[in-house]
């Protein structure tokens, strides 16, 4: 998941247009295929040997227009570009007709980013549910038709607003928790790797296409919008059995806004706890956990909380 393209001042956001030349390098130079997003549902399942990436862009900012759109064209690179359309033709944003550029391309999916891109994961729901109604009827006077793709704002979710997405007939929506898509992925609960100048260098960029799936029927607390009273959450995976040295698994989390390992317990020989000590700080919490599978690959799989203030 990307942003921002050689616009310096948002290193959170943003990658130099150099480092992106030498990722989309690696990739090509490992061998790695890229998803085209009308064949995603049936990538999770299929040729399951073959290493494959879904290139993703949030917000439909100009300095990815000017800067990675030229570089993808002339690639014939398919990706999602997420849109959220109150900001379309504001300043530094792509215009309407630049968008229906891209949309015409066969290679581009112009995705769904809700109309705001406010914190909507706070929201009751019916003011979620306006503002993604507001986005849908856009999309089809503009574009002729919605996406089945959604992009949550800032990646966070409740339990709610999941269902209110699912509802209005999206088919896939996506986070910004860490993780590798397969088929045992809830559809709209997708994770993503975000790349910028903080976690985009090159060194970091090729662990990440080195992670492979953790195969998992559940985790639990199911909704990840936490109540200071549910906060630490007790912490739950039920994996998929025969993953194999499953017991050398590590976690780390955020708890207490300080990254630790966590401490972990099998209740079954594929229930793994997560033993959570403190709470989560700030507006988010993260438990990442991965296994060596291998030489140089990893099993990945993120948790993010969203931590309510009430």
């Amino acid at each position: 998941m990307y942003h921002r393209f050689n616009e310096n001042k948002y290193p959170s956001t943003n990658i130099q247009l150099d480092v992106f030349k030498k990722q989309l390098e690696i990739i090509d130079n490992e061998g790695i295929k890229f998803i085209h997003p009308k064949n995603f549902k049936n990538s999770m399942s299929n040729n399951k040997g073959d290493r494959k990436i879904l290139f993703t862009v949030d917000d439909g900012l100009l300095s990815f227009y000017e800067n990675a759109w030229p570089i993808l064209r002339e690639k014939k690179i398919p990706f999602i570009l997420f849109v959220n359309t109150r900001e379309v033709g504001a300043f530094n944003y792509m215009s309407w007709d630049q968008i229906i550029e891209l949309h015409n391309s066969e290679y581009v999916e112009i995705g769904n980013h809700s109309h705001s891109h406010e914190y909507l994961a706070d929201e009751d729901p019916d003011v979620i549910k306006d503002d993604i109604l507001k986005s849908i009827e856009i999309f089809k006077n503009k574009l002729g038709r919605n996406s089945e793709f959604f992009s949550y704002p800032f990646g966070e979710y409740s339990l709610e607003f999941k269902k209110i997405i699912k509802n209005l007939g999206f088919k896939f929506a996506f986070g910004q928790h860490s993780g590798v898509i397969d088929e045992t992925k809830d559809l709209w609960e997708l994770p993503r790797f975000p790349i910028n100048e903080k976690y985009g260098e090159l060194s970091r960029f090729e662990t990440l296409i080195k992670t492979l799936p953790f195969k998992y029927r559940n985790i639990s607390p199911e909704d990840k919008y936490l109540l200071q009273s549910e906060n630490p959450p007790e912490v739950m995976i039920e994996f998929y059995e025969n993953i194999k040295n499953l017991k050398r698994i590590n976690c780390f989390s955020n708890e207490g806004d300080k990254w630790r390992n966590s401490k972990i317990s099998f209740k079954e020989e594929n229930i793994l706890n997560i033993h959570i000590a403190e709470k989560f700080v700030g507006e988010r919490g993260r438990i990442n956990c991965s296994l060596q599978e291998g030489e140089g690959f990893w099993r990945w799989l993120g948790i993010q909380f969203v931590i309510s203030e009430k």
